[in-house]
């Protein structure tokens, strides 16, 4: 099931971004914090039975300069044993609806290492121009 991460999803994300990310990053009690009061962040995650199988995070940008948002896809994971079944997909394009219904969208910009071939060919089986 592909949805909005929500407060008891914090332990496990807290355990796949150091999966993703390394330890230390970041700590249990900021997630929480995050998920619950940070409205600049869309977080989407997988589930497959109790697990939480990746998430997609996207940031809301609004400038004073214009009425339209943008939406920037920041990180994008899913676990090994999850992969190649089009988990990244789907919860991309669950977060692209969301931001849609949500907010008045002008663009969704996606950023990525210069290396990272895998993301860029998953964004570009998404219809996402990469430079």
């Amino acid at each position: 099931m592909i949805r909005l991460a929500n407060i008891n999803d914090a332990q496990q994300l807290f355990a796949l971004n150091e999966a993703f990310n390394g330890k230390g990053e970041t700590s249990l009690s900021r997630i929480k914090q995050s998920i619950s009061d940070n409205s600049q962040e869309i977080v989407v995650v997988a589930q497959e039975g109790d697990v939480l199988a990746g998430f997609v995070c996207v940031q809301i940008k609004q400038s004073f300069c214009y009425s339209d948002v943008y939406a920037e896809i920041t990180e994008v994971y899913v676990l090994k044993s999850y992969r190649r079944q089009k988990i990244a997909s789907k919860m991309i394009k669950f977060a692209e609806e969301y931001c849609v219904q949500h907010y008045p969208l002008h663009n969704f910009e996606i950023l990525t290492g210069r290396n990272n071939f895998k993301a860029k060919s998953l964004y570009k089986s998404l219809g996402y121009s990469i430079k």
